[in-house]
Parts: C-alpha cells; sequence; structure tokens
C-alpha cells in the first residue's frame, strides 16, 4: 500500500498515490504537484518528462529530498510516474488554483469534481469532525447511538410537510425527524443521539434552507425542565469546537467561544429588544440577526438562547411553562445571528398527549404508535436538534448552505 505524505521522512525510498494537481515544465526541470487525502507533494522530474495532464491518478516512487521550500517540507526526487488510468479529462474549472472561484450553480453541477479542491474539501472535513466530537462528546455522557427508520407512517409534526412516497402499496413519508422514535427509546435506554438525514417538503428557496440535511438528534430523560437539556447542548457544542482547531485554520473558519453558560432570553424579552410587536408569534430572520448582534455586544457571546416561544408555534408534545401555559419550555439557539439549534422539554404523561392532541383537534388515535411508550411510563425528558450543514456554513461564513452541503436538494435540485 502507497505511503500517505505525512508519513515520508527524508532520505527514503516512498512510494505516493493521488492525484496530479499541477503540472509545471521549466527548461531545466518539470514539477509535478501529487494531491492525496492528506495534502500536496512535490515531485521534481528532468525537464520533458512526460507527466499526465492534471486530475489523472497516477503512482509515484522515488528519494524523499527536504526542501523548505516544498509543501510540507519534503519533496520526492528520482522519481518515476506510472499512471493509474488513462489520462483525465480537463476539469470545468482549475483545482490548482488557491481559490474555486466558480459560480455557485456551477459547483453544485460539478459537485463531484469540486470538492476535491482543498479549500472546498476542508469545509466537509469540518462537518466530518464535528459529527466525531458530537459522537465523541456524548459517549461520554453514556449516551446510547441510535438509528431510526426514515419512512414513516405519518407525519411527526405537519403533514404538510412531508415528502409522501409510495411504500409497496400504501401511502408513507420520509421522516421530518427522528422525534418519535428517540422520544420512545428514551424509554429504553434514558440517553440517545442519532445523526442521520432528515427531510423536509417545505417550499422554501432560500440561503438557509435544504430538502435534506443532517441532524444531530439527542433526547435525555430525567430532566427538570429544558434548561437541563439547554445545559447538555452546551457540552455538546464544546466539545465539537475543541475537535476542530487545525482544521479551522486550514478552513479560514472563525471558531466560537462557547461561553461556560449559554446566555438565555425570554421570548417576549427577545421581541422587545427587536423591536417587534409583543404578539408576534415567531422571530423573524432579520429579528435572528439582531439578536445576534444584541448577545455578542451585551454577552460576548456568539450564542444566544431564546426560551419560552408561543405553544401555539410549537409542536403538540412540547411542554408548556408551568408558571404561564401561553409559553413553552422550549428554546432555540442562536449561532451569530440565526437559528442553529431548536430543543426543549417534552410532554411525559400520556393524558397531557392526549389533552394535548384534542386540544389542536387532532384523535389521539391516530398516535397509538407513538403514544404506546407513555402507556407504560416515562420520565420526564427532552432533547434538542442541530443542523450540520447550518453549523459548518456559519463556522466559514459561508452565504449559501449549499455551499457546504456535498449533494444538496432542494426545490430545483435532484442530481448530482
Amino acid at each position: 500500500m502507497a505511503r500517505s505524505l505525512p508519513t515520508v521522512t527524508p532520505g527514503e525510498t516512498v512510494t505516493l498515490q493521488g492525484w496530479v494537481h499541477r503540472r509545471r515544465e521549466l527548461a531545466k526541470v518539470t514539477f509535478l504537484v501529487l494531491r492525496d487525502r492528506t495534502g500536496l507533494a512535490q515531485v521534481v522530474l528532468p525537464a520533458g518528462t512526460p507527466v499526465p495532464p492534471e486530475e489523472t491518478t497516477v503512482e509515484v516512487t522515488g528519494v524523499a529530498t527536504a526542501n523548505a521550500q516544498a509543501p510540507g517540507g519534503i519533496e520526492v526526487t528520482e522519481a518515476t510516474v506510472t499512471a493509474l488510468t488513462e489520462d483525465a479529462e480537463t476539469p470545468p474549472f482549475e483545482l490548482w488554483r488557491p481559490e474555486l472561484g466558480v459560480s455557485l450553480p456551477t459547483m453544485l453541477d460539478h459537485a463531484p469534481i469540486a470538492w476535491r479542491h482543498p479549500a472546498q474539501k476542508v469545509r466537509w472535513e469540518l462537518a466530518a469532525a464535528s459529527m466525531r466530537a458530537f459522537r465523541r462528546t456524548l459517549d461520554a455522557m453514556d449516551f446510547t447511538e441510535i438509528q431510526t427508520p426514515k419512512f414513516v407512517e405519518s407525519a411527526t409534526e405537519s403533514g404538510a410537510n412531508v415528502f409522501k412516497v409510495d411504500y409497496f402499496g400504501r401511502p408513507a413519508y420520509l421522516a421530518q425527524s427522528p422525534q418519535f422514535f428517540k422520544q420512545q427509546m428514551v424509554g429504553v435506554f434514558e440517553r440517545v443521539y442519532e445523526v442521520g438525514p432528515v427531510f423536509r417538503a417545505e417550499p422554501h428557496d432560500t440561503v438557509r434552507h435544504l430538502a435534506e440535511y443532517v441532524s444531530l438528534d439527542v433526547e435525555l430523560g430525567f430532566i427538570e425542565d429544558h434548561r437541563d437539556v439547554l445545559a447538555v447542548l452546551r457540552e455538546v457544542l464544546a466539545g465539537m469546537v475543541g475537535e476542530l482547531g487545525p482544521l479551522a485554520e486550514r478552513a479560514g473558519a472563525d471558531l466560537p467561544l462557547v461561553p461556560d453558560e449559554i446566555p438565555v432570553v425570554h421570548f417576549g424579552r427577545a421581541l422587545e429588544i427587536v423591536g417587534a410587536p409583543a404578539d408576534e408569534p415567531d422571530l423573524a430572520p432579520e429579528h435572528e440577526r439582531a439578536l445576534g448582534v444584541w448577545a455578542r455586544e451585551e454577552h460576548g457571546s456568539d450564542f444566544l438562547a431564546v426560551e419560552g416561544y408561543p405553544m401555539a408555534k410549537r409542536p403538540f408534545y412540547t411542554h408548556p411553562q408551568p408558571s404561564d401555559p401561553r409559553w413553552s419550555n422550549s428554546f432555540d439557539l442562536l449561532f451569530r445571528g440565526l437559528e442553529l439549534v431548536t430543543g426543549g422539554q417534552r410532554l411525559h404523561r400520556l393524558s397531557d398527549h392526549e389533552a394535548a392532541l384534542r386540544a389542536r383537534g387532532e384523535d389521539p388515535a391516530d398516535y397509538t404508535a407513538y403514544l404506546q411508550a407513555f402507556r407504560h411510563g416515562m420520565p420526564p425528558h427532552g432533547g434538542f436538534a442541530i443542523g450540520l450543514e447550518r453549523w459548518v456554513a456559519r463556522l466559514v461564513e459561508a452565504p449559501n448552505i449549499r455551499e457546504v452541503t456535498l449533494f444538496p436538494r432542494d426545490l430545483t435540485r435532484l442530481a448530482p
């Protein structure tokens, strides 16, 4: 098996495999820059040596030689180059340039090639590291990872926002979230999490919405209220940020400082801060941006939790605020002025679920599969979900969430 670039030491004979990143032919020497999963390596060849075109996969064997001017401080000399495939066609953009420098539609149309660019590739490496740290942090807190179905028999929150599919001749839906299942699994494992896709058939064509995205879901039992959920979220965010240092530097990402305690403001107070009417049922994007500025100025924080959203705007399973049932024991976490997380306390008594459903004009019998866990004893519980792509987009300040999504799905795009 070929070596990876960081394992090479000067003086040894090495074999590397990768892509021809760039060719440079000078009067006395030819340079080949090889790219593999770990970075770039410079290969020195005699002038006139045939070199396959950019993006052709090759194997290079030669002597590792110290050179402070070469990538990583080492270049390969006395080298032979063997193509591993036929010559690659010219890519639709020059991957060897420092920036990709193409329009978003062009990048998305050619995503399998665009993601090869080092500056683009590192963005998904941030996502991968975030998922790794998410799991590691929760594993250390005695959570159990679960996987739940993506075909479901009914909508989790709203029938208007689901994709209907034919499931062996009967209707089914792509899951909006693992919400019902992760709650039920709290009755088994007490603390659970899931990393997986969710599907939203919302006709949004904005820079912040996707029809399919990766959701980092958490649910935990035996809580006092939603503040216990927020405390776990804080630990998860700190774990994720702690994993990203070197990658963030390569990606030019400004890592946030996760405060020991995330500042919290009630929804009613949030409306006052942004100058919105007191009867406003939700926060608009411009409100979120204004609150992000306020959190930075007042608390020096990139994060702000807005708690107590109106019950009318929350799903039926949301626990009301005990002191005033107009409000909910739920929150949205804003990250640099953008909603990143929704979380809160859930109802855990069967009678409360049934009453909440009837109050919304729904029949509890339609939720038999979900409610069966509550018939047999469930602890007070709550949870949250982080949108992975939104997280990465805010880290790198991408103006459009599609820039950090491997193969985005939206109103118009089903390929590549």
